[in-house]
This record gives C-alpha cells, structure tokens and sequence, in this order.
C-alpha cells in the first residue's frame, strides 16, 4: 500500500461499450480492481476481452460509461497532470528524427514544471543511468531507423522507466517481436522492474511471461470482459532463469491457462 493505506489502483465499477453501425456493444462489463503500490499485475485473457480496454481505462486514455477509476486517490487526468504514471504501447513510437537518448530526455523536456512526489524514488531518472540498464548506452547516439525492432521496443521501455512516474502502464510491449527477442526483452524488464519496483499494470498474451514477471495475473473472460480468476504468484524474488524449469512455476503456468479455458465457451476451449 502507498503512503496513508490509498491503494495505488482503485477501479470500482468500471465498464466500457463501443457502438458499432449505432448499436452499443459492451466491451468491459462492471470491473472492480485493487492494486498496491510496488506491485507487477498482469491482465491476461483472449484476443476481444477487453484487457486492453481496461488498461486504457484505468490510465485515462478513454472515459468509461460507469465506475471510477483513482491512482493513489487522484484522477487519472490528475495523476497525468502530475506525471505521475508512464505508458509503454505496443509500438515503440520513438521519433525518427532524433536519436535514442534525445527520445529518451524528451518526456523530462516537456514536463520540467511537473507537480513531482517528493518522493527521490518518484523523481525522473538520469537518461545515461537507464540506457545503462537497458543495455542501450553504446546505441545512445544512433537513431531508430539504425536499430533492430527488439531494440528499438527496448528504448521505449527505457523511456517509460525514464519518467521516474510510480504507475506504468504496459500494453502488450512485446508483442511484434519474435519469441527469442520477446524473451530477452522479457527479462530484461525483470531486471530493471525489480530494482525500482514501481506499481505496474502489464497486459500479455503469454501465460510464461505473465506468471514471470507478475505478483499476481488477473485472468478475463472473453468480451464483454470481466475478470473471473484472480491468481497469486507466490514465486520468490529476484527471480532466476532456474526457477522457469522447477514444477512450481511449470503449475502456477498450468493455474493460469486452466483458468483462460474455464472462461472460454465450449466451442472456444483447446
């Protein structure tokens, strides 16, 4: 829990419907949430289940038809006044006109007035510290065009890192890359999430990286969505490569996927 016992997500009855040829159609049914600060949440679920929907929500990138969302009590538009949350999209999204440690300084450019925590920990970091991190320092000076896809997702996680914001938002960051780049870039978040441990909300296909990464993986049942499964990865940290191989994450792997198939109709189960 944060400072004062607010939680770092509330989400109390929020539901989203899109209208198709006029028609609503609902895409996130009545959702309630609870996050603590530090903690790494997956949203899992089918393709259609609303889990993008619900991140977007939660972040305020879209107004919801009912329920209310706080981060840390404020208002999503509050806490993105304040820059106090970060948002890594499926698309790395770098400007190609710069290069990657100008990408990485421009949020801290734009926001130099922000109402910032007094928090150091919440502070925005050093640009050449978090390329460090991330393995970029040697590619600073190059621009996008220069590097491969899985690099160029890795500097879009550095710049979210970079904001220094205790919320981030992570919408399937790896999800255009191949699976031994989506691996490494997979681990490479590990590493630098559990150094800094702020409050994450990760949206994944993939029941491996969500029972590696996560405190918990919220399972959604298909659109619309709701979340019907609410599991605890009870893994010790820092996590190793060794421990992917031991039976204990091989059935937290297995907990995940029964639970996607028990949301799942007849005709749509494996």
């Amino acid at each position: 829990m944060s400072l004062g016992g607010v939680p770092a997500i509330a989400v109390s009855g929020l539901a989203k419907s899109y209208r198709r040829e006029g028609v609503p159609v609902p895409a996130l049914a009545p959702t309630d949430l609870v996050v603590e600060e530090g903690r790494f949440v997956t949203l899992f679920g089918p393709s259609g289940c609303g889990k993008s929907t619900l991140l977007r929500l939660v972040a305020g990138l879209e107004v919801p038809d009912a329920g209310e969302v706080r981060l840390f009590g404020r208002s999503p538009a509050e806490t993105a006044r304040a820059k106090a949350l970060s948002w890594a999209p499926q698309s790395p999204a770098l400007l190609p006109w710069l290069t990657i440690r100008q990408n990485l300084a421009l949020p801290q450019r734009l926001n130099r007035r922000a109402d910032r925590h007094p928090d150091p920990a919440r502070q925005p970091r050093p640009v050449e510290e978090v390329l460090e991190e991330v393995g970029l320092a040697a590619f600073a000076d190059a621009r996008p065009a220069q590097l491969s896809g899985g690099m160029r997702q890795r500097a879009a996680l550095a710049r979210a890192f970079v904001v220094g914001a205790p919320l981030m938002f992570m919408d399937e960051p790896f999800s255009a890359l191949d699976e031994l780049t989506r691996n490494a870039l997979c681990w490479r978040l590990l590493e630098v999430w559990e150094k800094h441990r702020k409050t994450v909300l990760f949206v994944t296909h993939s029941a491996f990286e969500a029972v590696l990464l996560s405190d918990r993986v919220l399972v959604m049942s298909p659109g619309p969505g709701r979340v019907h499964a609410d599991i605890a990865i009870d893994l010790p940290r820092p996590r190793r490569w060794e421990m992917t191989e031991t039976a204990e994450f091989a059935a937290l792997v297995a907990q995940v996927k029964h639970a996607l198939w028990a949301g799942l109709g007849e005709g749509e189960r494996p």
